[in-house]
């Protein structure tokens, strides 16, 4: 026994290493492609639902490799769909392909220098937040899975979604819309994987946290209403500024009197007020708009509740009048414990284990969580740093910059994620509606 063990040993070994080699010949060949994508797109970035340029790149890309695909969906999305020599189950990966309505301040050759309109003004565009690198890499996934079809026991689903930074007012969008629209369907998804860069996190690294891993964000609209005067009489009038400024500091203080931090972060953030059109004149209104991030639901309807009594008590103290309206933008991005479990070990071996780190829970939000919500899911942190550099700026700015030398990792993990998981006989549970 200790022999036949011994012997099944050295042919699995065998076996990867026949494997291996192959790989290897695929990885390297679409490595300096990867970094082409991705500078293209980098230079050439669309705002959401707007991405028509991005999707027919997308589109052509995965024609070329012949794989099924389906253009417009959510507006803008591109859909393919991989089948392997073996039937088994489905797994999607995700890719975000809109950009920012940012002016890119960098000096890089692939700079980009597109205008468009946001909201009614002229914007700069640029993707300030790394999605180009998502879709490159996505794309290189893509190509390197359709030449190893044997080696695929199920099918690949292949996501690139629009507007994952919100689609403009008054339109839908985003992976909320995809899941509307019935991208996790036909056929269903059993597990789904998603990567975001990180230009504060080295290039080689990857970060990741199991349960709630990124907030749930909603935004708020507070409409008050007071009583117009003079600015010279303010006694006759009633102040929508002043009680604005209470109801701000009184928001605060649900966080850090009223929410119990140690067990989750949260935040409470006014992000504009408007108000008043003269230095003389006391308004009738204002209007005050802002994000709350939490990472747990108990939280959640907690300072939901808390957030509407306040305001309209608030403003009824010193005469006024307040309502307090609050959407969704995104849910908690919550990374499936038994599908994080299951792909640690394919993780290290692709990375390494000391480039597999842990991280705490962050604000930031994804939309990705609409996904996860239908699917088990992991969504994972990729380096997008020089190691060594004493300079990185935050996503979203314009002096955004990522290292794109090893955009590989990232098509080497969301490969081998796919073939390992396929090849698995474990389907984690899905659970609708969990703790962060």
């Amino acid at each position: 026994m200790r022999n036949l063990g011994l012997l099944a040993l050295v042919l699995f070994g065998y076996t990867l290493q026949a494997q291996g080699p192959k790989l290897d010949k695929d990885y390297a060949a679409i490595e300096s492609k990867v970094i082409d994508w991705r500078r293209d797109i980098h230079q050439n970035p669309e705002l959401g639902n707007r991405e028509f340029k991005t999707a027919e790149k997308i589109a052509k890309h995965l024609e070329s490799l012949g794989i099924e695909v389906q253009t417009g969906v959510a507006h803008t999305g591109v859909v393919g769909l991989l089948k392997g020599d073996k039937p088994g189950k489905v797994v999607a990966l995700r890719a975000d392909i809109d950009a920012l309505p940012v002016v890119e301040r960098n000096d890089l050759p692939y700079k980009s220098t597109v205008t468009s309109t946001f909201m009614g003004e002229d914007v700069g565009v640029m993707h300030a937040c790394g999605h180009d690198t998502h879709t490159a890499i996505l794309m290189g996934v893509a190509e390197v899975l359709s030449k190893n079809k044997d080696k695929i026991k199920g099918t690949v689903k292949f996501i690139f979604q629009p507007s994952e930074e919100g689609p403009p007012p008054g339109e839908e969008g985003g992976a909320l819309l995809m899941v509307k629209e019935g991208v996790m369907e036909n056929p269903k998804v059993d597990a789904i994987f998603g990567l975001h860069i990180n230009s504060q996190t080295p290039v080689g690294v990857i970060r990741y946290k199991s349960g709630g891993t990124m907030a749930a964000a909603q935004s708020f609209t507070i409409k008050v209403k007071g009583k117009q005067s003079h600015g010279s009489q303010p006694w006759s009038g009633v102040d929508p500024i002043l009680i604005s400024a209470k109801i701000i500091d009184g928001l605060q203080t649900i966080i850090s009197r009223e929410t119990n931090l140690t067990n989750e972060a949260a935040v409470i953030t006014v992000g504009k007020i408007k108000s008043g059109v003269r230095f003389n004149i006391i308004p009738e209104s204002a209007e005050m708009i802002g994000t709350i991030r939490t990472l747990d639901y108990d939280m959640k309807d907690k300072l939901n509740k808390r957030m509407v009594e306040m305001v309209s008590t608030i403003a009824k103290a010193y005469g006024g009048e307040a309502t307090c309206e609050i959407k969704d933008a995104t849910d908690i991005t919550y990374n499936n414990p038994e599908l994080v479990e299951q792909m640690l070990p394919t993780m290290k071996r692709v990375a390494g284990e000391v480039n597999i780190q842990t991280q705490k829970a962050i604000t930031g939000a994804e939309d990705f969580s609409y996904f996860q919500r239908e699917a088990p899911g992991f969504f994972f942190f990729l380096g997008g740093m020089t190691p060594g550099n004493t300079e990185s700026f935050p996503h979203h700015t314009p002096d955004f910059k990522i290292d794109d030398s090893d955009l590989l990792l990232g098509v080497r993990t969301l490969t081998e994620m796919s073939l390992d998981y396929l090849n698995s006989d474990k389907t984690p549970r899905l659970d609708t509606k969990p703790k962060g």
